[in-house]
């Protein structure tokens, strides 16, 4: 899923939601991975990047998803709930403090201990921007 922030008809903010897979040892979960945000220099630090976070974690929410991760910025993302503590046990290309996880369905990462990859069908979104207006 891919947002997208417009001003007068320029897209001045992205992000970018993909799906992923937690495979552990009994099962495997079908998460979302949330990467890139982006906002031009000249509108950072104006609310869009956040907007497009809450928005998107809103609609991952209407559709049901349960897990997301990031790996990013962690004073910017704890903001929108992002604790590193409930990615220590996803393993993955990645590890320490900018590896986080949100669980959109309280506990839905209750023991899980697996590893975090993409799903290798599914390489683009298939679909068009959701644009948020600012």
């Amino acid at each position: 899923m891919s947002l997208v922030a417009v001003e007068e008809r320029n897209i001045i903010g992205h992000i970018l939601f993909s799906d992923l897979l937690i495979e552990t040892q009994r099962t495997v979960l079908h998460a979302v991975s949330l990467a890139p945000t982006a906002v031009l220099p000249d509108h950072q630090r104006q609310g869009i990047g956040s907007a497009l976070v809450r928005r998107g974690l809103a609609v991952c929410r209407e559709r049901g998803k349960s897990i997301v991760v990031v790996l990013g910025h962690p004073a910017y993302y704890r903001r929108f709930g992002f604790p590193a503590e409930l990615s220590k046990n996803l393993g993955g290309p990645y590890a320490g403090d900018a590896w986080m996880a949100l669980e959109l369905i309280p506990g839905a990462l209750a023991g899980v201990k697996g590893t975090a990859g993409p799903r290798r069908d599914r390489w683009s979104s298939g679909g068009a921007a959701e644009e948020i207006t600012s």
